[in-house]
């Protein structure tokens, strides 16, 4: 398959690339700023730019996403702009603009969090963006039953990511074994499904 993986140059996000690709799939990596192909996707205008570069693809993956973190009492508006526009509806718009665009029988693989179901002190914005996430991704699955899959992750601690943050690296799940989770998705016939992703796959 030809695969979008827009997120590439994160951690998850070049776990799942390398996952794909070591399965023999074309893989086309998409970071924000670096490499061959780039996209911000809050910019609507800038996924649509992405998908005319590509041409026709049969998946796409998305890893990437901002959301403000913050106490409730902390958070301004541009804080839940910001999160709406880039981890909620930059998703959403990646699944809209691909239509016609993914091949037929094709997937879209999104991305969540585990704050959306357990959230925590701080997490107000990000959990309610995760969440939004997951509700899309299962009514978007509804209504496009039959043409494409639509499917979410939702990870929780990275254990990279917890590293880098001076952590121990558990309770956490290394990128490797996290994106078998995706590839499960991209090649399996699931859709409308949230994976919940906190340790390595069996």
């Amino acid at each position: 398959m030809r695969i979008l993986v827009v997120g590439a140059t994160g951690t998850i996000g070049r776990g799942v690339s390398e996952a794909l690709a070591d399965r023999g799939h074309e893989v086309l990596p998409v970071g924000l700023s670096r490499g061959d192909l780039t996209v911000d996707i809050a910019d609507p205008a800038a996924i649509e730019a992405l998908y005319a570069t590509v041409g026709a693809v049969d998946a796409v993956v998305c890893t990437a996403g901002v959301a403000q973190f913050g106490a409730l009492d902390d958070l301004t508006d541009e804080g839940f702009a910001t999160s709406i526009g880039n981890k909620l509806m930059g998703q959403v718009n990646l699944v809209r603009s691909g239509l016609g665009i993914v091949a037929d029988g094709g997937s879209f693989t999104l991305t969540s969090g585990g704050l959306s179901q357990e959230p925590g002190p701080g997490t107000a914005a990000v959990s309610m963006v995760g969440a939004a996430v997951e509700a899309f991704a299962c009514a978007a699955a509804i209504d496009l039953e039959g043409r494409y899959r639509v499917n979410v992750v939702s990870p929780g601690w990275v254990a990279e990511s917890r590293v880098k943050m001076g952590l121990e690296p558990m309770p956490g799940i290394w990128a490797k074994d996290l994106a078998a989770y995706y590839v499960d998705l991209v090649e399996g016939q699931q859709t409308g499904q949230i994976l919940s992703a906190e340790t390595a796959k069996a």
